[in-house]
C-alpha cells in the first residue's frame, strides 16, 4: 500500500518541523510527504525542504485550495492528510492502513496538546463522542488533521470543494456515496490548542457554526487558520 501523507501549510515555520518529524518516524512509513506551501511568507518552504519532503507551492489562498493542490500531486493511491501543527501518533497510518481494504475514506479522533491534562482528556474524549455518533447519523465528520482517502475516489467524487472551511467534512459526506468511510478510533492524531486563544466558549460556539455551515471566525483577518 502506497501512502501519500499531504500537509497544507500557510506560514508554518513554527510548527512544522515537529509535524515531519512526527510523519517520518511512522511505524509504517509514508511512500512520499508532500507539504504544500499554500503562498506563504515565512521560511516554510525552505523548513520543508530541509526535512528531505516533496514541497508543492499553491498560490491560492484557503486551505481547500491546498489541500486539492496536494491531493492532485499526490503519487499514492492512498492520500492521508494531517495540519502542520499537528502530531500524528506512531502507528497512525498503520492503523488507518489496517481498516482501509475495501473502503474509499478513513479517520480518527484528535486531541490538544500545550494544555493541561484535563483540557487534553476533555478535547479527545468530547471529539470521540462526537465522532461516534456522528457516524451512527451516517454524518462522518472526517478533519483534515486526520483523514484518509482513496485518491480514485476523492477525484470521482470531485476533489475538495472550494469552500472557506468545513471541506474536509463535505468531501467526506460525498464519498459515502462510494463506498464505505470509516472511523479508526486508534489512529490518534494530537493537535496544537492554538485554536483555542479566545476560550473554550469561543472555540466551541465556532465549531458549532462551522459544522451548520457557517466558517465566520473560524479563520484570522488574512484568511488563514487561527494561529
Amino acid at each position: 500500500m502506497r501512502i501519500s501523507v499531504v500537509i497544507p501549510a500557510h506560514n508554518e515555520e513554527t510548527y512544522l518541523p515537529q509535524c515531519l518529524e512526527a510523519v517520518l518516524a511512522q511505524s509504517l512509513p509514508p511512500f512520499e510527504v508532500i507539504v504544500v506551501d499554500n503562498a506563504s511568507t515565512d521560511r516554510t518552504r525552505e523548513v520543508a525542504e530541509a526535512f528531505g519532503v516533496r514541497v508543492v507551492y499553491c498560490a491560492k489562498k484557503g486551505v481547500a485550495h491546498a489541500r486539492q493542490a496536494g491531493l492532485l500531486a499526490a503519487r499514492g493511491e492512498w492520500v492521508a492528510m494531517t495540519d502542520a501543527d499537528s502530531l500524528p501518533t506512531p502507528t497512525w497510518l498503520q492503523a488507518l492502513a489496517e481498516r482501509a481494504p475495501g473502503a474509499v475514506a478513513l479517520y480518527g479522533p484528535l486531541r490538544f496538546y500545550g494544555v493541561s491534562a484535563w483540557e487534553a482528556a476533555l478535547s479527545e474524549w468530547g471529539y470521540r463522542a462526537f465522532l461516534r455518533l456522528m457516524a451512527l447519523l451516517g454524518r462522518p465528520n472526517l478533519a483534515g488533521a486526520n483523514m484518509m482517502v482513496l485518491k480514485e475516489a476523492a477525484l470521482r467524487a470531485g476533489g475538495f470543494p472550494e469552500v472557506e472551511a468545513r471541506e474536509d467534512v463535505l468531501l467526506g459526506w460525498k464519498l459515502r456515496r462510494l463506498g464505505p468511510v470509516r472511523y479508526v478510533p486508534e489512529a490518534l492524531v494530537l493537535t496544537s490548542a492554538r485554536r483555542l486563544k479566545g476560550g473554550w466558549g469561543r472555540f466551541l460556539l465556532r465549531q458549532a457554526r462551522n459544522l451548520l455551515g457557517d466558517p465566520r471566525g473560524y479563520f484570522g483577518e488574512g484568511g488563514e487558520r487561527e494561529r
